[in-house]
């Protein structure tokens, strides 16, 4: 084993055959960020891996979401997902990790909810009736809506359901480097959780970005950190063909060690 840190939580599991639980905001996070420890510690524990934004709705969409298909080569958003989400199914199967989609809209395409005339102005203006219209102004700039509280409610219930029929002892949920709303939702409903919640940095995120050192601080969170096999996590990268490129533009995916933090 490769690792470093004195996260007592984290050491006290990894010594154990405990079941584990990664929520993914997206349908390639949990591997791009911890794709090598779920590697290592499938072959020892049952590992859930539940992603919570799965879906896309229905056309027009926004300039954002456009600009996301473009990036992916894809002109029907109903497809790209259905394609992402059997990419995960696939690369889950093939590590050996339970696959779990909660069925959530991405926040590109996630819709607010008004009357018919409001629903009849964004058939011309989709940004009017989507919650993040924008994805530099909105999606990145970490300001959750307001109109997102009640899914976060709900969200944490089915997370809760999830551990306690799973009997997981971890629950890995990302830090939220990089400010996406998405990120910051997950990390929201793993901190509902406080015995059990271990963050994690976010890939490739984290290799631009800072991490959040007010909530680290705040949380008293302490540093582990996964070097073990990194090399093999990039073909699995590589497996979630539909991102790969729009992550990787030069196609070179970077070895890094896997960071985490937790309570100690």
């Amino acid at each position: 084993m490769t690792s470093t840190g004195t996260c007592r939580r984290i050491m006290r599991s990894i010594h154990s055959t405990n079941p584990w639980i990664f929520l993914s905001p997206h349908l390639d996070d949990a591997i791009l960020s911890c794709g090598a420890l779920v590697q290592a510690e499938v072959k020892r524990r049952e590992i859930t891996v539940a992603t919570l934004f799965t879906e896309a709705s229905q056309p027009p969409h926004t300039h954002a979401a456009k600009a996301f298909m473009r990036q992916c080569s894809a002109s029907d958003a109903g497809s790209l997902f259905a394609a992402r989400r059997a990419e995960d199914r696939r690369v889950l199967s093939d590590v050996g990790a339970r696959c779990i989609h909660l069925g959530v809209a991405d926040a590109l395409y996630r819709q607010r909810h008004g009357s018919n005339t409001f629903a009849n102005l964004g058939r011309l203006v989709p940004e009017l009736v989507h919650r993040y219209p924008t994805y530099r102004f909105d999606i990145a700039h970490g300001r959750v809506s307001k109109g997102d509280q009640r899914l976060i409610t709900l969200l944490h219930a089915r997370v809760r359901d999830l551990i306690a029929a799973t009997h997981a002892e971890l629950v890995f949920t990302p830090l939220g480097v990089g400010r996406h709303v998405d990120h910051l939702i997950t990390r929201a409903i793993g901190s509902g959780f406080p015995d059990q919640v271990v963050y994690y940095s976010d890939f490739p995120y984290n290799q631009t970005h800072r991490v959040d050192d007010a909530f680290i601080n705040t949380n008293y969170l302490a540093q582990w950190t996964w070097g073990e096999n990194l090399p093999a996590k990039q073909p699995l990268i590589r497996s979630y063909a539909t991102q790969a490129h729009a992550l990787f533009a030069k196609g070179d995916i970077p070895i890094a060690s896997e960071v985490y933090y937790s309570a100690s």
